[in-house]
């Protein structure tokens, strides 16, 4: 399964702009199956959501009719209000525009964004053309049990990981260290996109990657610029990886449990 990472310069607080933007980048693509956009991709990352977050939905129409039109899914965040709470909602939307949702849970209290947003209280794993993909949010990358990957009835739960971000140049070896570790410890693909460009608080270096089960690299981004990279998800290399080293059988065994999340 090739997937394509888009690493844009995202315009702040402007959605339309935004659309136009990645219009021009993902228009042109052909040979993929999956289209993966960053964290709050179509404003930037906003902790005052107030007027900025989206409530008409017109970035969700956009993602269906263009995967309807590409024949591919397409997946990234959304700032969104609903029902007078405002969300950091993931979006996965598949040709036939099904969407399927998870709400970031851990919400980056170090920028405040847990004082106006809504945590989400369950892990996500959405199926697209055999492929099985836990969605995550930029911060929940810092939370290893969140992620685990559990072994139900001798299968693991999914192959691979996509961590939608904001991740800023700062802590950009926070972010390059941790993807390795989370496609190592859970033996699965780990696809990590970034933007870069500025918004008022911080620089973004991108460093967009995804990631082969033994922390190898299948494809990388140019950090700071706009890029567009593709890489091949290889069932059969996840395969003969679980079976050569079957680590995730000896795995602690646990389960996340609503109440339990905090």
């Amino acid at each position: 399964m090739r997937i394509t990472i888009i690493q844009p310069d995202i315009v702040w607080a402007d959605p339309a702009a935004n659309r136009k933007k990645l219009n021009d980048l993902i228009l042109p693509l052909e040979d993929t199956g999956l289209v993966v956009l960053p964290e709050m991709f179509s404003t930037g990352f906003v902790t005052e959501p107030e007027g900025t977050a989206e409530q008409s939905g017109e970035s969700l129409h956009w993602m269906k009719e263009l995967s309807k039109k590409k024949g591919f899914a397409i997946a990234g965040s959304i700032a969104e209000k609903s029902e007078e709470k405002y969300f950091n909602r993931f979006h996965f939307v598949m040709p036939d525009s099904t969407d399927t949702t998870y709400d970031k849970h851990h919400l980056f209290t170090y920028s405040g964004e847990h004082l106006k947003f809504t945590g989400g209280q369950k892990r996500t794993v959405v199926q697209w053309q055999g492929m099985r993909f836990l969605l995550q949010i930029c911060y929940d990358l810092r939370f290893p049990v969140f992620s685990r990957n559990t072994m139900h009835g001798g299968i693991p739960e999914y192959d691979a990981i996509i961590y939608a971000a904001s991740w800023p140049e700062k802590r950009s070896a926070a972010w390059k260290t941790l993807l390795k570790a989370r496609a190592i410890e859970n033996q699965c693909f780990v696809i990590g996109v970034n933007r870069v460009g500025n918004d008022p608080g911080n620089v973004y270096s991108g460093d967009s990657v995804i990631l082969a089960p033994d922390g190898s690299t299948i494809a990388c981004a140019e950090p700071y610029r706009e890029s567009v990279i593709s890489g091949e998800l290889d069932p059969e290399l996840l395969m003969r990886m679980r079976e050569g080293f079957p680590v995730l059988e000896d795995a602690d065994r646990f389960s996340l449990e609503k109440g339990n999340m905090r």
